[in-house]
């Protein structure tokens, strides 16, 4: 991954849409996939959401990619069969924490991470990590207390496998 030149005269947003542009033209990012989302280049980057916003622009004014309201940008232009994404993105965050717990790094009656962590981790909008959250506290695996956060359960609550 290339670092960026944040006092040289490119300005960054152009040299983030470079680095797109080469993951494109290496197949990285193949036709029809997902170019990562504002939040995502934001946490990756170091950059801020206007900047993350002019990369897209950036990417569109090439050619490069098409911009579906409301569901992503993809690679290629309008009408390239898009790559479904085979789970949602809360569904992953979800499987992660599972794994944590698990795993036994985040332990029963402790906070898991605050939604603030979890949307710069995985570069996702606060919708997306309540949803997250909320299939986990579904299933069973945390609870929440109002005004203090979310927490591990008891293995006792865990679903069986």
């Amino acid at each position: 991954m290339s670092m960026l030149d944040r006092y040289g005269p490119v300005p960054l947003y152009m040299q983030v849409a470079e680095i797109i542009e080469e993951q494109i033209a290496s197949g990285m990012l193949p036709a029809g996939e997902a170019v990562p989302s504002e939040a995502a280049l934001e946490a990756e980057y170091g950059i801020a959401r206007t900047t993350a916003r002019r990369v897209a622009r950036e990417l569109r004014q090439r050619q490069l990619v098409h911009t579906v309201q409301g569901e992503g940008t993809f690679v290629g232009l309008l009408g390239v069969p898009r790559v479904k994404e085979t789970r949602a993105v809360y569904v992953v965050i979800a499987n992660d924490i599972v794994a944590r717990i698990k795993r036994g790094e985040l332990r029963p009656n402790r906070a898991i991470p605050s939604e603030k962590t979890l949307m710069r981790r995985h570069g996702v909008a606060k919708v997306t990590a309540r949803k997250a959250v909320a299939h986990l506290r579904e299933q069973g695996w945390v609870f929440t207390v109002p005004y203090r956060g979310t927490y591990v359960s008891d293995p006792g609550a865990w679903p069986k496998e």
